[in-house]
C-alpha cells in the first residue's frame, strides 16, 4: 500500500532512519550539500530534532537525534546509527508473523503520535526495524 505524491511518485515504503549527534547540522548537510528536500522537521521545545523526512528523488530518509526516551531511543542506544523503518498495511498483523517466527520484539504494536501504529524488533545481527502504518509523504 503506497500513496502518491504530488509529482505522480509513489511514497517510500523502506525508509533508513539515520541517528545523529547533531541533527541539525545533518540536516543542513542533506540539503545545502547533498540535494536533499526537507519535507518535515519535529522538534521538542528546546530546539532537539525528534524526526525529519527528507526526500530525494523517489526515495527518504527520516533523521532524528541520538538519545532521547521510549523503546525506538531505547533499541537504538547499543546500536549504529542506522536503523530501517517499513511501511506495512496492518502492523499487528505483521507483528504476530515476526513473533511466530522468534523474532526478538521491542515494542509491540503501539499507536504513535504522528499517526502510525507501529512496532519495533531486532533482528539475528542486532539491526534495529521498525514495521508501521505511517508512509512518508514525499515532495508535498
Amino acid at each position: 500500500m503506497t500513496e502518491s505524491t504530488s509529482v505522480g511518485q509513489s511514497a517510500p515504503t523502506i525508509c533508513p532512519v539515520l541517528l545523529y549527534r547533531d541533527a541539525k547540522a545533518a540536516i543542513s548537510t542533506l540539503t545545502e550539500a547533498f540535494g536533499f528536500t526537507a519535507d518535515a522537521v519535529y522538534e521538542d521545545e528546546d530546539g532537539q530534532v525528534l524526526h525529519a523526512e527528507l526526500s530525494f528523488g523517489n526515495g527518504a530518509v527520516m533523521v532524528g537525534s541520538r538519545g532521547g526516551e521510549g523503546a525506538f531511543a531505547e533499541a537504538m542506544r547499543d546500536a549504529g546509527t542506522t536503523a530501517v523503518f517499513v511501511t506495512v498495511p496492518d502492523a499487528d498483523a505483521h507483528h504476530d508473523r515476526a513473533r511466530s517466527h522468534g523474532v526478538e520484539i521491542i515494542a509491540p504494536p503501539t499507536d504513535q503520535d504522528y499517526g502510525s501504529r507501529d512496532y519495533i524488533a531486532r533482528d539475528p545481527e542486532g539491526n534495529v526495524w521498525s514495521f508501521g502504518t505511517y508512509t512518508v509523504k514525499q515532495g508535498g
